[in-house]
């Protein structure tokens, strides 16, 4: 029979249809009480699984290391491995637990992320694309098709877009180099930092670049997705 796991946030209603044993369902929210503070949390965990295997070749972990990484509950590293472990993305041992299926863990992320809900700052500035990547802020952290051309050394479709995650304590200064502007649609996107995305360097990382993405709607945002797949296959080929 197929399990069906249906999995609500706030925008929609997303399922996703595996093979086994009985059906499920399962919405997300209700069993968890997540807000969107804790869903942070989760996603957080999931990257750093994510982020071990492509850059460390590190597909085992514990709880209770990434508790102590993380500085977060057991009972939080434990929820964000409760779905992962009932598609087969994660396979729990006794001890120990192993990312079994990358790729299943990686677009299950991308299919709930919520982008929207971390913008905190967006205008429109009247620049070319290169002008304002070189103007962003000394914190900022290179995200999105910035993020993206940085990966794959080269851009593989022009974009119109500029996104990146700044501390909430830079945005004063953000919004003076970059005033509100709502004359033509907006061209740059201030993303909220979490305490955890300093740690993995000044552009994000290939699993976080691939979810954002995956969650903007630009129709060159496929050209990205498509590239930046075929370097997650050859990473773990």
């Amino acid at each position: 029979m197929i399990v069906t796991y249906a999995l609500r946030e706030c925008r929609d209603l997303t399922l996703f249809s595996f093979y086994g044993k009985k059906s499920i369902f399962l919405d997300f929210r209700r069993i968890s009480k997540y807000n969107h503070i804790s869903m942070k949390k989760i996603e957080t965990i999931w990257h750093h699984i994510l982020w071990s295997a492509l850059e460390k070749r590190q597909f085992k972990h514990t709880q209770k290391s990434l508790a102590e990484f993380f500085g977060y509950s057991l009972s939080t590293v434990n929820h964000a491995l409760t779905v992962p472990s009932q598609t087969g993305a994660i396979r729990k041992e006794t001890k120990f637990f192993v990312l079994a299926d990358f790729k299943k863990l990686l677009y299950y992320w991308a299919s709930i992320r919520n982008l929207e809900k971390d913008i905190i700052y967006k205008t429109n500035y009247e620049a070319s694309i290169p002008e304002i990547e070189g103007l962003l802020p000394a914190s900022a952290i290179y995200a999105g098709y910035s993020a993206g051309r940085f990966i794959l050394k080269e851009a593989p479709a022009d974009y119109a877009k500029v996104y990146f995650y700044l501390d909430e304590a830079d945005l004063g200064m953000a919004k003076d180099r970059f005033p509100e502007n709502k004359k033509n649609p907006p061209n740059l996107f201030i993303l909220k930092a979490s305490p955890t995305t300093k740690k993995y360097g000044a552009i994000t990382t290939l699993p976080q670049t691939f979810v954002d993405i995956w969650n903007l709607k630009d129709w060159y945002g496929q050209d990205f997705i498509k590239k930046l797949t075929e370097k997650i296959d050859g990473i773990l080929s």
